[in-house]
């Protein structure tokens, strides 16, 4: 059973950075995609991040490139959101996601099996 567990969330003044981590168990094989996905109220989840386990190629959606990066610590088993230069549209609920495979349309939710439970980003102006 694969468990995810996100934290390091919070409220940052906009242009201060934020850490995320997600601390992962119950993978069975090592060809794994995670990600981090968000939702601001009324919006859709939408992809922010991915990593593949293997070999570590990254991927970012436009609105974050430059100022987000995602990184891991296979031996933890930990997945991390570095944020940068943070503004008040990125304010949402950060959700660590995981599926089996390779990171093909990563971007999209109904690609990964397994979710976190989130923790809230706010930023204010």
């Amino acid at each position: 059973q694969v468990q995810l567990g996100e934290s390091g969330g919070g409220s940052v003044q906009a242009g201060g950075s934020l850490r995320l981590s997600c601390a992962a168990s119950g993978f069975i094989r090592s060809s794994i995609c995670m990600g981090w996905f968000r939702q601001a109220p009324g919006k859709e989840r939408e992809g922010v991040a991915a990593i593949y386990r293997l070999g570590g190629s990254t991927y970012y959606a436009d609105s974050v490139k430059g100022r987000f990066t995602i990184s891991q610590d296979t031996v933890k088993n930990t997945l991390f959101l570095q944020m940068n230069s943070l503004k008040p549209e990125d304010t949402a609920m950060y959700y660590c996601a995981a599926t089996y495979g390779y990171c093909i349309d990563w971007a999209s939710q109904i690609s990964f099996r397994y979710w976190g439970q989130g923790t809230q980003v706010t930023v204010s102006s």
